[in-house]
């Protein structure tokens, strides 16, 4: 089963951060169900996020769908410690999710363990327009520690830029050199401004001459 191999890849790795070794454990998923599948696929999403939620030790569980492409969705997992998220790995909300969505799936789903870095809580709070934005960063390994230091300013300027809600970086743990950012907007209009402020761009900046890929930055609108 994929997430308890995911499971394993976290016990086997050496964590990057004394913060990550002691502190929770965060997983984010992607999924993508064919496009005739829609309705099944924010179903069982809905089903995975509410029986996730009941386990013991599970911090939170985001659904998200992708606004752009609608047959797109990313889960979002905090985990009080690795012990909770081996448990988890072997519940029946995990093989449940994995049994329905095989014959919906338009690829298999990408699942990226990862341990918080910097969290910012903006002045907003969500409401129904609220935008989510998840993006992966991956440098080349000599930049890994230039982009934390980047990803940490941004991290902190973010929290003023109005309509934010939250910012939250963090670092998978078999790859130190890749990032997930996860970002809370209270609309689209919000997220506008953040993207045209001097502090964004300067980040983007920093960090370009240093790309290991490309800045794979998704918007998402919250599962109901």
């Amino acid at each position: 089963m994929r997430r308890l191999f995911c499971a394993a890849i976290l016990a086997a790795v050496l964590l990057q951060t004394a913060h990550a070794q002691e502190g929770a454990s965060y997983v984010v998923t992607y999924v993508e169900v064919m496009p005739d599948a829609i309705a099944a696929g924010k179903s069982l999403l809905a089903r995975y996020r509410e029986a996730s939620r009941h386990e013991d030790d599970n911090l939170h569980v985001d659904a998200l769908q992708e606004i752009a492409r609608p047959n797109r969705f990313a889960i979002v997992e905090a985990w009080r410690n690795k012990a909770a998220l081996d448990a988890h790995a072997v519940a029946a909300s995990s093989t449940q999710f994995d049994d329905g969505l095989k014959p919906i799936e338009g690829a298999p789903y990408d699942e990226r363990v990862t341990a918080e870095l910097y969290r910012a809580q903006g002045k907003s709070r969500p409401g129904a327009g609220a935008i989510y934005v998840v993006t992966h960063v991956d440098v080349i390994p000599t930049g890994k520690d230039i982009a934390m230091a980047a990803l940490k300013a941004m991290n902190a300027d973010s929290a003023y830029d109005p309509g934010s809600i939250s910012y939250q970086v963090l670092q998978q743990t078999d790859r130190g050199n890749h990032f997930t950012v996860l970002e809370v907007w209270m609309d689209r209009k919000s997220l506008e401004g953040h993207a045209m402020a001097a502090h964004t761009r300067a980040f983007r900046e920093k960090l370009m001459p240093f790309a290991g890929a490309l800045y794979d930055e998704r918007l998402y609108k919250a599962l109901n």
